[in-house]
């Protein structure tokens, strides 16, 4: 029985690319930020060699790292959730899916409201805690849709619990996600359900992404064409649009997502458990909550010892992530274009420094060869 869990630490960076300044992101670095906190405490990472990788100077060296660890970076043209892990699982996307730093144009937003006789608010890049505080009133007494996006390619739809129920808020997602193909075709389109009332409203756990298909297989599509198990925890459903997938459940938190990856550990059966950890980003990145973030790693780092003890002989550990979301990067809320962490663990797996490698896509390869598909 081989098994291979895949964690993503989502926006997880461990310093800018060469091509951060073409992003807006020069400088950028969410591990060194997190660095700076007194809270952040991970003794297990530094001991699997988070940092012993190359170009990571803000951490103590192990002296003999436990992992086979490195960096990789991102090839595709993008630092966006969807592009990065397409990219982890195989896909090099050569463009950059379409964003709207202007808000999206009539011929998205007509259909878009004669479709769910709705009107639209906002149709601009914004915060999703200050779209809500701003347009939040004016929904609850119009019922308009609240729509918006970010740096990212995002159509998101902020609507409150007790206008529009989560279910009609999905079945209004599914009507964007139809209009948004071809030249408008948006890596997510994000329901995006919250609570309270004016001046304190807040978010809830009902978030639904609708990403777009991708674009040919991927890693999940190969393992489960082979007969194996192939798994997704979190939001690995939506980002690949279901595709590839043998079963999946959903995360209410890095904690429960957590729970979820180590009851798959107790379970039989061979192939991939794909997991993402959305709260690095979502929750502290994107709100530049530096001691959140260093907080949120360190319970991680708390939990790994326990799940590496319920790992089999042939089992496999892969920590890594989807692009960086610096806590302490002023220049913009949004994603920063970085490295991302590669650390490889196991009972039978001698440890290695694998310096840099050009792609995220080693991951891909890394499972493949590993699970001999």
């Amino acid at each position: 029985m081989k098994r291979v869990f895949l964690i993503v630490l989502d926006s997880f960076g461990i310093g800018a690319l060469p091509d951060a300044r073409a992003f807006g992101d020069e400088g950028a670095n969410t591990l060194r930020s997190c660095a700076k906190s007194k809270y952040l405490h991970i003794p297990n990472l530094l001991a699997a060699g988070l940092g012993n990788i190359d170009g990571v100077t803000c951490l103590p060296k192990a002296e003999k790292p436990a992992a086979v660890y490195g960096r990789l970076a991102e090839k595709s043209a993008g630092k966006d959730t969807t592009i990065g892990h397409w990219e982890l699982a195989g896909i090099v996307s050569q463009n950059p899916l379409p964003t709207y730093p202007e808000g999206f144009p009539e011929e998205v937003l007509q259909p878009f409201r004669e479709q769910t006789g709705r009107g639209v608010l906002a149709n601009a890049p914004w915060s999703g805690t200050a779209v809500i505080e701003e347009y939040g009133k004016a929904h609850m007494e119009t019922g308009d849709l609240i729509v918006y996006t970010s740096a990212d390619s995002v159509f998101q739809i902020a609507a409150h619990e007790d206008i529009v129920p989560p279910e009609q808020l999905y079945a209004y997602c599914r009507i964007a996600r139809k209009i948004l193909q071809g030249k408008h075709g948006v890596g997510r389109v994000i329901a995006r359900p919250f609570v309270g009332t004016p001046g304190s409203f807040t978010r809830t756990a009902n978030r639904h992404d609708f990403s777009l298909e991708p674009p040919e297989e991927t890693l999940l599509d190969t393992v489960k064409n082979a007969g194996l198990s192939s798994i997704g925890v979190g939001k690995i459903h939506d980002i690949f649009a279901g595709q590839g997938l043998t079963e999946y459940v959903y995360n209410k938190s890095n904690a429960d997502g957590l729970n979820h990856t180590l009851n798959y550990a107790k379970k039989d059966f061979s192939g991939l458990c794909f997991v993402n950890l959305v709260d690095f980003d979502m929750i502290y990145g994107h709100r530049r909550d530096i001691d959140g973030y260093a907080k949120a790693l360190s319970e991680f780092d708390a939990w790994l010892p326990g799940f590496l003890d319920c790992l089999g002989e042939e089992d496999a550990l892969i920590i890594t992530a989807d692009h960086g979301c610096d806590p302490g990067f002023a220049k913009t809320t949004d994603h920063t274009r970085e490295y991302v962490p590669f650390l490889l663990l196991g009972k039978n797996i001698a440890p290695q420094n694998i310096g840099t490698k050009d792609s995220f896509a080693f991951v891909a390869d890394t499972v493949k060869q590993y699970l001999e598909v």
